[in-house]
């Protein structure tokens, strides 16, 4: 393994995360701003600690009470005023379903003048639930569209039909409360009724759109969910007013103001990288072979969220898959590196934030009696990429805007 470049990677991923943490902007969004009634928090998502956080300090008593339900792990310590919930992500669980309903507690008697102080980030759709069908139905339906390779957008589509509290119909049960919602977003193009499937956003989806994704992966729903996929969500909503802070943009911007700091040219070829991660990892390879004796180091910059369609039973994640893909291509190379992250520290069910891979991971493998190929047919970059120090160790970052991979050719 080329140590300078896994230092460089190493140095890049903490930088850019720690410019995208969302303290600062929380704090942005309430500074100056006044409320006169009761101000009830609600936090959901992976960054959800971070954000209430960040939000209780700032209002101190002015907070009377709140709920916050992230990942488990990702709490780390009490929040004056407020109960901490961990629940399951990406398929929710019963402890989803609990702490939703603590929050739905906590705003039901919220009164004109109240405001419901609504903090959301990513892994919202998973983490703040009620669901409409059965707890075991939608375990089941949210399994069948992470193995069936559905992006967010169609998941997202599918999921809020059949929830009571996605889109829109969380801010419907608030009123008359107003509520201000402070977003984090982890979809490319910021969409806010997409973003944790949008408890507080009028919906832009049809159910049309939702009955065309059961159709276009063959999903199996029973009779109830079909229902509910045909009965329609809110179109408009004048109780809320949002704020979006964060995006993959800006974490793309951070990676290449580290790049520049650490001598590297950088050169962002996309924030909206859209597509099977075997297929991103792949193709940073052969930009990576295309500048193979650079007269600079180089650092090509790819922002987004890919897809793993899974065909084996093995583990890992979309950031592991799309590094371990690369190691075909830069083989051999000894000035080039390849690594992938999620922002928010976890990558698929697993410990790890991504993974990295150089000239010497495809040998490494080999002498281990594996082959690329059959790693990424068994969807195993997990335990291929934990042979050969390859993967990405951050533990729970506090953020969650997507995911970064950068390919580094000195």
């Amino acid at each position: 393994m080329n140590s300078s470049l896994r230092s460089d990677a190493n140095t890049i991923i903490e930088r850019s995360i720690q410019a995208v943490l969302p303290d600062e902007a929380v704090r942005r969004a309430l500074s100056g701003r006044k409320f006169s009634g009761r101000v009830l928090l609600v936090a959901a998502g992976k960054a959800a600690w971070q954000m209430a956080s960040a939000a209780a300090a700032q209002l101190g008593d002015g907070l009377s009470a709140g709920v916050v339900v992230t990942k488990y792990d990702h709490v780390k310590g009490d929040i004056p005023h407020c109960t901490c919930y961990e629940a399951g992500h990406p398929v929710p669980d019963e402890n989803s379903f609990a702490a939703t309903q603590a929050a739905l507690d906590l705003v039901k008697d919220a009164g004109e003048g109240d405001t419901v102080l609504f903090l959301l980030s990513g892994g919202g759709s998973a983490l703040f639930e009620k669901p409409l069908v059965s707890g075991e139905e939608l375990q089941n339906i949210t399994g069948q569209l992470l193995a069936c390779g559905a992006d967010i957008v169609e998941m997202n589509t599918l999921r809020k039909r059949l929830s009571a509290v996605k889109g829109g119909r969380f801010a419907q049960l608030c009123a008359p409360a107003k509520v201000f919602a402070v977003v984090l977003s982890d979809i490319l193009g910021d969409p806010l009724d997409m973003i944790a499937s949008g408890p507080a956003c009028p919906d832009s989806s049809t159910c049309a759109q939702a009955l065309a994704v059961v159709e276009k992966y063959h999903l199996t729903l029973s009779d109830a969910a079909m229902e509910c996929l045909k009965q329609e969500t809110p179109k408009q909503l004048d109780n809320v007013e949002t704020q979006i802070t964060g995006s993959v943009r800006q974490l793309c911007a951070a990676a290449a103001q580290v790049c520049r700091q650490l001598g590297y040219e950088p050169v962002i070829l996309t924030d909206q990288l859209c597509c099977q991660a075997k297929e991103a990892g792949s193709f940073l390879a052969s930009i990576a072979k295309t500048h193979a004796r650079p007269e600079h180091p180089m650092a090509f910059i790819a922002g987004g969220e890919t897809v793993v369609q899974l065909t084996g039973k093995g583990r890992g994640g979309r950031n592991q898959e799309l590094a371990l893909a690369a190691a075909e291509g830069i083989a051999g190379m000894d000035n080039a590196a390849v690594f992938s992250v999620g922002s928010d520290g976890t990558d698929g069910p697993t410990d790890a934030a991504g993974g990295y891979v150089d000239g010497s991971t495809r040998a490494a493998l080999l002498a281990a009696g594996l082959t690329v190929h059959g790693v990424l047919a068994e969807n195993d970059a997990y335990h291929a990429l934990q042979k050969t120090d390859g993967l990405i160790v951050t533990g729970p970052t506090g953020t969650n805007v997507n995911d970064v991979a950068l390919a580094l050719v000195r």
